[in-house]
């Protein structure tokens, strides 16, 4: 079932109504307007009674090809190699949805390099022992010991169970409750039986990976892509969860990585402070910079003062003359120019929108893209 952003969730779906009002953590992600519940600009997927219901962006009239666009953004930006059939899996509502596509391609990864062995590195350790192993703690001694059958220790162990592992251990247990097919979360989990079981804040967990432990990079990112918008919801005992990507971030960092790739001397989220102020664009070019909105926009009506405010201080601060707003394509294509400030302060202003309907397959549809940014730029 296919709902859509910004749109008013139909009344036949009663009881998903109800129960995202009474679901404290999606009311973010939705809203309640006169007794009616809207979807706001996140798009996923979001599963209640075995039922899963599609959120999509509005870009074509066609379902299948929304859901496609979708798809090829996440792919682009979190560089997802699926494969024709596994996007095609996602599309058919008796298979697989994206979702439980993304948890194989993370668990087949990670299969493949435990295959090949476990990663293992240096732990420090501090115990009791009956001989002396590694560096002998002398107030810990003191401490803990009153007889002299033991000896106080910290020693350094070459082990499977370090944070890496134990970070992926929490992953496999976690996503064992929202996929359907669970054979190959089991069989990893299985591998990692020598592991201590931790939970993880994956907003705060920072992995460091060297030329050792980097063939787990590709396992980690993934990981960390699932859990961070996996929402567990729990609702009068029924199990429900929402698995959701803010589409003003995923535009955003559709549009900067396609941009660098036409321009790699683009600098993404460059921020700097201008005495008091500070400034974050999302794309600075030679002669330009570029400011991605995901809104709807039709006319100049649209635009926001605080939109041509945030253009001026960027212009001026960082010396550039031209500054663009970049908004998707909602119904026409809007193509307008105007000018902020006077004299030597004055900014020229593009306002441009990017259509990005396109029916393809995902190469096709990223060298398309890049097309019609070239000529806006």
């Amino acid at each position: 079932m296919k709902l859509y952003e910004y749109e008013k969730i139909p009344s036949q779906y009663e009881k998903l109504i109800e129960h995202i009002k009474e679901n404290i953590a999606l009311h973010q992600y939705f809203k309640e307007d006169w007794g009616d519940v809207k979807t706001k600009q996140y798009c996923g997927i979001l599963s209640f009674e075995k039922d899963d219901y599609y959120l999509l962006p509005k870009i074509s009239n066609d379902e299948n090809t929304n859901l496609d666009i979708f798809i090829y953004m996440l792919m682009y930006v979190y560089d997802i190699k699926l494969s024709n059939e596994q996007i095609a899996s996602c599309k058919n509502e008796k298979s697989e949805t994206l979702l439980e596509v993304l948890v194989q391609m993370f668990v087949q990864n990670l299969l493949d390099e435990l295959k090949k062995g476990i990663y293992k590195e240096y732990v420090t350790h501090e115990d009791n022992l009956r001989t002396l192993k590694g560096k002998y703690l002398i107030n810990e001694n003191l401490k803990y010991n009153f007889v002299k059958t033991k000896i106080y220790c910290e020693y350094d162990e070459f082990s499977e169970n370090n944070t890496l592992n134990q970070f992926f251990l929490y992953t496999i247990k976690n996503l064992q409750k929202f996929v359907k097919n669970k054979k190959y979360l089991k069989q990893c989990e299985l591998i990692f039986d020598e592991v201590e079981s931790f939970s993880f804040d994956v907003d705060l967990l920072n992995i460091h990976f060297t030329r050792v432990n980097k063939r787990f990079e590709k396992s980690y990112y993934l990981a960390l892509l699932l859990l961070k918008r996996l929402i567990p919801l729990y609702s009068k005992g029924k199990n429900s969860f929402a698995f959701l990507f803010d589409m003003n971030v995923l535009f955003e960092k559709f549009i900067a990585k396609v941009i660098k790739s036409i321009d790699n001397n683009a600098k993404i989220q460059n921020q700097n402070s201008f005495g008091n102020l500070l400034l974050k664009p999302d794309i600075i070019l030679k002669n330009q910079i570029i400011d991605t909105k995901y809104k709807r926009i039709k006319s100049l009506e649209d635009l926001k003062q605080s939109d041509k405010l945030q253009a001026f201080a960027y212009g001026i601060n960082y010396g550039l003359k031209n500054a663009v707003l970049l908004y998707p394509k909602h119904l026409d294509d809007v193509n307008k120019e105007l000018f902020l400030g006077e004299n030597e302060n004055k900014i020229c202003l593009k306002i441009n929108s990017i259509d990005l309907n396109f029916e393809g397959n995902f190469k096709e549809f990223i060298e398309e893209i890049k097309r019609r940014l070239e000529r806006i730029l």
